[in-house]
C-alpha cells in the first residue's frame, strides 16, 4: 500500500515510473541500479514464481539494504510492471509486416505463447498490470503495424491486440496446468475413465456423441495453432 492507502496498481505513476529518471537524486551513487533489481527479481519468478519475489528476496539478490530498493520500486506492484517490461525486450521483431495481417498476428500469438512459457508467472502479471513501459510499447507498435491493412480504427485494433494477448495468456496458463496434470499418470488415468462412465450414462448425449469423434492432434503445439487459427480466422474487420 501506498502512503495515501491506494494499492500500488491504483498509486503507480507512468510518468515517475517510465519518464523520469531512474538513479537516486540524492546521496552516494549506488551499487546496483533498477536494472539490476528488475532482473534480479525475473530471476526469482522464473525458477521459484511470484511469490518468491518480496523486497526483501531482492534485496539480498543484489545485495542491498531492503529500504534502498524503494528508490526505485516503491511496492510490489511497480516491480512487477517493470519485471514484463523488462522481459517484453526480449519480444524483438526484425522483420517488417508482410502485409498477411492474419498470418502476421498468429506470427505475433506464437511469439507470446513461447515467451510466456520461458517465464510462466507472465499469465499471472499480465492480468493485473495497467502501464505499458516502453519495451511493451515497442512490440504494440509493431502489433499496430501488423493491423494496418486491416482498415480498423485505433480503438478496435488495441482492442485486438488485448483480445489475443488475453487469449494467449489464458492458454498458457491452462498449457502450464495441464503440463503438471499429465505427470500424473493416475490422474490422467482415473480423469479418462471418470469421463467414459459420464459419456455412457445414457444423460449427456452429446458429451458422448463429442468424445466419440474422431480425435485430433492433442500436443501442445497443434492445440495451440487450432484455438489461434479459430480466434483469428475468425476476426471480425468490419
Amino acid at each position: 500500500m501506498s502512503s495515501d492507502g491506494k494499492s500500488g496498481a491504483e498509486s503507480l505513476d507512468p510518468e515517475q515510473l517510465w519518464l523520469r529518471p531512474t538513479e537516486p537524486r540524492r546521496g552516494r551513487r549506488p551499487s546496483f541500479s533498477r536494472e539490476t533489481i528488475t532482473a534480479a527479481a525475473v530471476t526469482l519468478a522464473d525458477a521459484e514464481g511470484l511469490d518468491a519475489v518480496t523486497m526483501r528476496r531482492v534485496a539480498a539478490e543484489v545485495g542491498a539494504g531492503v529500504m534502498s530498493l524503494y528508490s526505485y520500486a516503491p511496492d510490489k506492484e511497480t516491480l512487477l510492471e517493470l519485471m514484463v517490461d523488462h522481459v517484453s525486450g526480449e519480444l524483438t521483431v526484425t522483420d517488417p509486416p508482410s502485409g498477411d495481417w492474419r498470418a502476421d498476428l498468429k506470427t505475433v500469438a506464437r511469439l507470446q505463447r513461447a515467451h510466456m512459457l520461458r517465464h510462466p508467472w507472465l499469465p499471472v502479471a499480465l492480468s493485473t498490470r495497467h502501464v505499458p513501459g516502453p519495451n511493451t510499447l515497442a512490440f504494440l507498435e509493431h502489433v499496430l503495424a501488423v493491423l494496418r491493412p486491416t482498415g480498423l480504427d485505433g480503438a478496435a485494433k488495441l482492442e485486438v491486440f488485448a483480445q489475443i494477448t488475453a487469449f494467449v495468456a489464458g492458454h498458457v496458463a491452462h498449457e502450464i496446468a495441464q503440463a503438471a496434470v499429465s505427470r500424473s499418470p493416475d490422474r490422467a488415468a482415473a480423469e479418462g475413465r471418470y469421463l467414459a462412465a459420464v459419456a455412457a450414462d445414457g444423460c449427456h448425449p452429446e458429451l458422448a456423441e463429442a468424445l466419440s469423434a474422431p480425435g485430433r492432434p492433442l500436443t501442445p503445439d497443434a492445440t495451440f495453432t487450432r484455438f489461434l487459427s479459430r480466434l483469428i480466422d475468425g476476426l471480425d474487420t468490419d
